[in-house]
């Protein structure tokens, strides 16, 4: 059996619900300051999570004639407008932690477990979000922050997590990744890793054919119990996940 070592965390959707009230207002705000006439409503942003990465989005956009095109420096100058607007969102502290988020990380570190972040998000606005969201003790409790462009392919590639275990040295039958997205799960599973997938509004209906566990949320004790979807390895009283049931995801 192998025993649990590291937890990999994506960020977006994962520690915090950021996508629709967090990075889609930013691009909103930075479209609107470039006078731009293009808006990402809810549901048009849903369709572009199915694009792993921000600059990647605008230029599918373009490509299918949502927005006029314009060259990739002017791509990159947005983007770098939408992360300063998606930072002072954060800052104001309108984007908390998900359900259950803070207390397995402080489990799993209180145990001695390796913590990392395996995200496509860029670096500033992760920094932002644990500054903000988690506090600035935890830049020295998570082992490895990897993010952004650190590597060529983003999700649905396993780049991202590979490069994070090389990093903490440790293997993957060690390792569980906490994931929200089907990108996002196919790209830990490309990696080798055990998935608990946790879904929101926009990764719902997302295929998770093979996960070690799909929730509804991490959840809280004193909470409604969270919805099960996926139940691999059929454990037991999943009222909300803890350390426990990441260390028997990681032993089956």
């Amino acid at each position: 059996m192998a025993e649990l070592k590291c937890l990999l965390w994506d960020v977006d959707g994962t520690l915090a619900d950021t996508e629709r009230d967090g990075h889609r207002v930013a691009f909103n705000m930075a479209f609107e300051e470039a006078g731009m006439d293009r808006r990402w409503d809810v549901p048009t942003y849903g369709e572009l999570l199915k694009v792993t990465g921000g600059k990647e989005r605008m230029q599918f956009d373009i490509d299918r004639g949502g927005m006029p095109a314009i060259p990739f420096e002017k791509i990159a100058a947005l983007h770098a407008r939408k992360t300063t607007h998606y930072e002072t969102l954060i800052a104001g502290g309108l984007i908390p932690l998900r359900a259950g988020v803070r207390r397995l990380l402080e489990e799993a570190y209180a145990a001695g477990i390796t913590l990392g972040v395996s995200t496509t998000t860029t670096p500033s606005a992760l920094d932002a979000l644990i500054e903000h969201s988690l506090g600035k003790e935890w830049f020295d409790r998570f082992a490895v922050l990897a993010a952004g462009d650190i590597v060529p392919n983003k999700k649905p590639a396993p780049d991202i997590y590979t490069y994070a275990m090389e990093q903490l040295g440790v293997a993957a039958e060690h390792t569980v990744a906490l994931e929200d997205s089907g990108n996002g799960w196919l790209s830990a599973q490309a990696a080798g890793l055990k998935c608990v997938v946790t879904i929101n509004d926009y990764t719902a209906n997302q295929d998770f054919a093979g996960a070690d566990l799909v929730v509804s949320e991490f959840g809280e004790a004193d909470r409604d119990a969270v919805n099960v979807l996926i139940n691999k390895h059929g454990l037991t009283d999943v009222h909300h996940v803890t350390l426990a049931h990441l260390q028997a995801i990681a032993a089956a």
